[in-house]
């Protein structure tokens, strides 16, 4: 039977349109991992789809060791360069020089400061509005921590960046069937319910609730929201934060005007005709919000980072060390990541989310 196409769950994304004058940067991400070759099939997909040009930030030396090269790699000094050499190449603004020649699939400490010096002259050109959003290529955690790098990854990097508090963003990740997004991230699972509070729940509503206005166009965002125990607790039988936590932060929020549903069971809330009720389902936890929507849409899914003024998308997959210099990796996620940016900057920055 051919699965019911939901309402208005997802972003379209339009590959043209809005905001063309303004390139995207693309951070290099680990010069090791599929970045730099994804880099490269992106630009082959958006010269295809007559797609806005972006520019890569960080090494041009990252795309020596790509197989098979056959797009020119064209070094630029500012982003209003890049439109020009789109045309003939993929254009790359230096960041800082590599350290060590990249072997694909073997990452190297050595080049760690120059992965995270191309993230943040990314995030300056952004917030400058040199560029119209940021998309970043996957980087390794643990080759950065080697290096010193304190930050637990991307997100809460970038609101440092940005002048904001780590929690301050909100990660949805955004395929072409469901968008999710999870109130507690990278945790042990035993660390989940003390981490989920009235105030960061608050936080990931209001902001999911703000940008999905914005960022995405939906006039009236309508929100599911799980529970955090089996059968959203079954009436406290199998656990009390239901009742104690997200029931009253829901009726208080709902209070102010957002259009909230739950907590609901999170084993009936991904078929296809649940989907159709709601824009986005806010989850308590990282596996119980990233496990459907990669069962939906595996290979096009993308990271979004809510809640700072710059636009940020990224694949949502990993450096994949195993397949870098192969040419095997997939670009559909880093191309829709792409298309995600351009749709969301078309719309302009956000206005101020009341606190």
């Amino acid at each position: 039977m051919t699965e019911a196409v939901p309402a208005a769950p997802v972003d379209p994304a339009p590959s043209g349109g809005g905001d063309r004058d303004r390139p995207l940067a693309l951070t290099m991400g680990d010069p090791a991992g599929v970045g730099p070759e994804l880099a490269l099939a992106a630009w082959h997909a958006a010269h295809a789809a007559g797609d806005a040009p972006f520019l890569v930030v960080g090494a041009a030396q990252a795309f020596d060791a790509v197989p098979g090269r056959a797009v020119p790699v064209v070094p630029i000094d500012d982003p209003a360069q890049a439109a020009q050499a789109f045309a003939t190449g993929l254009p790359v603004l230096e960041a800082a020089d590599l350290a060590a020649a990249p072997v694909p699939g073997r990452p190297d400490v050595a080049n760690a400061p120059a992965t995270i010096a191309a993230i943040d002259r990314a995030v300056a050109l952004a917030r400058a509005g040199a560029v119209a959003g940021l998309v970043t290529n996957p980087i390794a955690k643990h080759v950065l921590r080697a290096s010193g790098f304190a930050h637990a990854g991307h997100t809460d990097y970038l609101a440092h960046l940005c002048g904001r508090p780590a929690d301050a963003a909100v990660m949805m990740l955004a395929g072409r069937h469901l968008r999710t997004v999870p109130v507690t991230v990278h945790l042990p699972l035993a660390q989940v319910p003390s981490a989920l509070t009235p105030e960061r729940l608050s936080h990931v509503l209001r902001t999911t609730h703000h940008e999905l206005h914005t960022r995405f166009a939906i006039a009236a965002p309508r929100l599911a929201v799980t529970g955090l125990n089996p059968h959203a607790g079954e009436d406290g039988m199998l656990g009390h934060e239901e009742q104690a936590v997200i029931a009253p932060v829901l009726d208080r929020l709902r209070g102010e005007g957002l259009d909230l549903a739950g907590p609901l069971p999170a084993d009936t809330l991904f078929h296809a005709e649940a989907r159709a009720g709601y824009d986005a389902a806010v989850a308590m936890y990282h596996d119980q919000a990233l496990i459907p929507v990669k069962a939906l849409d595996f290979f096009g899914t993308v990271n979004v980072t809510l809640g700072l003024e710059i636009v940020r998308t990224s694949p949502d997959h990993g450096t994949a060390f195993d397949r870098a210099g192969t040419n095997s990796a997939r670009p559909d996620s880093l191309i829709a990541a792409l298309r995600l940016a351009r749709s969301m900057a078309a719309r302009g920055a956000p206005a101020p989310m009341a606190s």
